[in-house]
């Protein structure tokens, strides 16, 4: 006795049948926390330095910022103990400092205003003025921006420009630096330390 073979039909039709069991167990099914959490604004460097430059940043440094040459001083003795009352810094990285000080401008060269403070013979002192703002010394000194805050490095970076590009916007567009060599000047900035005896700081004020 033979057995008859199923209809091509039926076989087709168990197939779409495992093809839809298939696609069922291997769909995902999101809640709406986590659709919200995939549709995260994607970060806006340029939002968040006009955000937090003039408002949060620049108060933050102002608030901190130490003398100079009281700094040096302290950096010059004991350069861990000058970090931990005076600076700022995530891991092990540098010390980020918030520093003011007066002193006699000099010839702007190369992005940089050398400023003479008295006290300060053996540090040369310079004021970043662009075009190109290096560093991130407003991000590090602020003291309330920190890595956790951002997806990955990579934003973590940008914010820093972002805030160096807001105050090259609000302070050094307007700046005459010609017109201060050879006058007093006063500043309030902040500088990531590498050595004492050259402080390249990134000011956030200069009168």
């Amino acid at each position: 006795m033979t057995t008859k073979a199923p209809p091509a039909r039926w076989i087709a039709a168990a197939a779409v049948a495992v093809l839809i069991v298939l696609m069922a167990v291997s769909t995902e099914y999101r809640t709406a926390e986590t659709a919200a959490a995939t549709a995260r604004k994607k970060f806006d460097p340029a939002a968040f330095g006009a955000q937090n430059y003039q408002a949060k940043v620049v108060p933050a440094i102002e608030r901190a910022a130490v003398d100079l040459p009281t700094l040096i001083e302290a950096i010059t003795d004991d350069k861990e103990a000058a970090g931990e009352k005076y600076g700022k810094r995530q891991g092990t990285g540098p010390y980020t400092f918030a520093v003011k000080g007066t002193g006699k401008a000099g010839e702007a060269r190369s992005g940089l205003l050398p400023v003479t403070v008295k006290g300060l013979a053996g540090t040369r002192v310079s004021l970043q003025i662009g075009p190109a703002i290096n560093g991130t010394a407003l991000r590090d000194a602020s003291g309330f921006i920190t890595f956790g805050q951002f997806t990955n490095q990579v934003e973590y970076a940008d914010a820093a420009t972002a805030l160096n590009n807001e105050m090259r916007a609000k302070l050094l567009k307007s700046l005459d630096a010609a017109a201060l060599d050879g006058k007093d000047v006063s500043f309030v900035g902040a500088f990531t330390l590498l050595t004492p005896q050259t402080v390249t700081i990134t000011p956030v004020a200069i009168s």
